[in-house]
């Protein structure tokens, strides 16, 4: 069984909390013997796989297998034509690793996604724009080590797509079983 969740934001990628009161995966009643693929962090939101198939992780996740993961990220300030051709480039060092290229593209206008609840921070002083970045790679708070590095921090972060499943059409905190024809879809690059 494959199921896509929109995960909200604040809400920890376990079932069990680390603080009392902590939202997890526990409160979106789940069938029992998924866990997650892969992670968000709690500042992230968007389309996060669950699954009780031994080995779907190593398969989704490894590297080598070159697997697209697309991400919105709201961003401080007005990135450069250079700014995204470095995160495009890859080689950003994030802690002792380098990332892999991607691909970055600056969307303007920005994309259509219901507000967040807590609202992002803004400065009226300092504008936002937003960047769709395909990684084949998910270090931990990757994307937004790498705005950080370019000098546009991440204010909110949306994962949309993996390989070729869109999880757009769900709202956040809703979840649903995924048929053959969209499980095939995760596998399509």
């Amino acid at each position: 069984m494959v199921i896509a969740f929109h995960k909200p934001y604040g809400v920890l990628c376990q079932f069990t909390p680390d603080q009392p009161g902590q939202k997890t995966l526990a409160d979106f009643g789940f069938p029992p013997g998924v866990y997650p693929v892969g992670r968000l962090d709690m500042d992230s939101e968007g389309l996060l796989l669950l699954s009780d198939e031994a080995g779907f992780n190593n398969r989704l996740l490894d590297p080598k297998t070159a697997h697209p993961r697309t991400y919105l990220a709201q961003v401080e300030g007005i990135p450069t034509p250079d700014a995204v051709a470095r995160l495009a480039r890859g080689g950003i060092a994030i802690q002792d690793y380098r990332t892999r290229p991607c691909k970055a593209r600056l969307l303007d206008p920005g994309p259509d996604v219901p507000p967040r609840d807590p609202p992002v921070r803004f400065r009226q002083s300092i504008p936002t724009s937003w960047l769709e970045l395909q990684l084949i790679e998910g270090k931990n708070r990757q994307v937004r080590r790498m705005t950080a590095a370019v000098g546009f921090p991440t204010l909110r972060l949306i994962r949309v797509r993996i390989g070729q499943l869109d999880g757009g059409h769900l709202p956040a905190g809703a979840w649903e079983k995924l048929g053959p024809a969209e499980i095939a879809g995760i596998w399509r690059k």
